[in-house]
């Protein structure tokens, strides 16, 4: 007979979770944010190299959904206003003291806002939920910091105009690596996950990534003349809780992107994805101009309630 059939969870936890969807969506009806909806399996997913989906093999294959920004763009681009989903997502990716293969994400959309604006609401949405577990303890200010400020900060290295040697000696120095096949947005997110992620303050914003790290956001130049992708990432306790972005509008854009990310995974010896030809027919239609987040829930409560591993704040846990 099974032995590990209870929950991984304690009954309490489970109650709190509870109370923090609750929460959540109380905060974006208090803000006429309308919750949807929208499908799990799709035909199309991430081209992004970082990113692995789950893919179903049948008359039509299909693919778990590694985040709902794809169809929620479509609602936008159809009229919906501000929104917001609140559910289940997969990634192929090995199960760590962090992240689940299954776990739950909370993303959503304003038309209009600026960054700085979207920022201040997720601190906001953050403060809430801290104050509802742990009302007594003192809130944590969030700094915001610029990506070639940290990496200034902690290495003496502006990761904009480094050269890709320097960068490549830095890796080998400090994490004591030498790899020939790596990109330079490889060596960079080493550097960023070994060297400054543990060293960050309690909360902190990231701001403005290397362009190469756009993914779905905008490119603009930055005060230093540079070109940066206008995105952010909270980082709470040393871990990533959010990813934001100065959503991307050009269709033309953005098909260009999902072409690159295939050659990409192409040159890494991984299977080319199908375009999302729906998103960009949306894009081409008209998507307004919007900030988006995308905002672990898991790692938010385990934030919230101090656990150290994300197995006890989920009901269950995957291999």
């Amino acid at each position: 007979m099974q032995s590990d059939w209870r929950p991984t969870a304690s009954l309490d936890t489970l109650r709190k979770r509870a109370a923090l969807l609750s929460q959540l969506r109380s905060f974006f009806a208090q803000r006429a944010v309308l919750e949807v909806d929208t499908p799990v399996l799709m035909p199309t997913t991430a081209t992004d190299l970082y990113i692995d989906s789950f893919r179903l093999d049948g008359d039509t294959p299909l693919y778990l959904q590694t985040s709902p920004e794809f169809p929620l763009k479509r609602l936008l681009a159809a009229g919906s206003g501000a929104i917001y989903q609140l559910g289940k997502v997969f990634r192929d990716e090995q199960s760590s003291a962090q992240h689940s293969r299954e776990f739950t994400m909370l993303e959503w959309y304003r038309p209009d806002f600026t960054l700085a604006q979207l920022m201040d609401e997720v601190e906001l949405l953050v403060l809430e939920v801290l104050a509802l577990y742990t009302p007594s303890a003192p809130r944590p200010a969030f700094a915001r910091l610029s990506y070639r400020e940290i990496f200034q900060q902690h290495l003496n290295i502006d990761p904009h105009r480094a050269s890709d040697q320097a960068i490549a000696e830095l890796v080998q120095t400090r994490i004591d690596l030498e790899a020939t096949n790596l990109s330079r947005t490889d060596r960079l997110q080493l550097l960023l996950s070994h060297c400054i992620e543990p060293h960050l303050p309690d909360a902190c914003f990231i701001t403005d990534y290397p362009a190469a790290q756009a993914a779905l956001a905008c490119i603009e130049t930055d005060a230093a003349g540079d070109l940066v992708a206008r995105r952010f990432e909270l980082f709470m306790n040393g871990m990533e809780l959010a990813n934001g972005y100065l959503e991307l509008t050009d269709a033309a854009e953005q098909r260009r992107r999902f072409e690159e990310d295939n050659a990409k995974r192409s040159a890494q010896g991984k299977k080319n994805l199908p375009v999302d030809e729906a998103l960009l027919a949306a894009l081409e239609h008209g998507l307004p101009h919007c900030s988006g987040v995308a905002l672990g829930v898991d790692r938010l409560l385990m934030v919230a309630l101090g656990a150290k591993t994300i197995d006890e704040v989920l009901s269950f846990s995957l291999p």
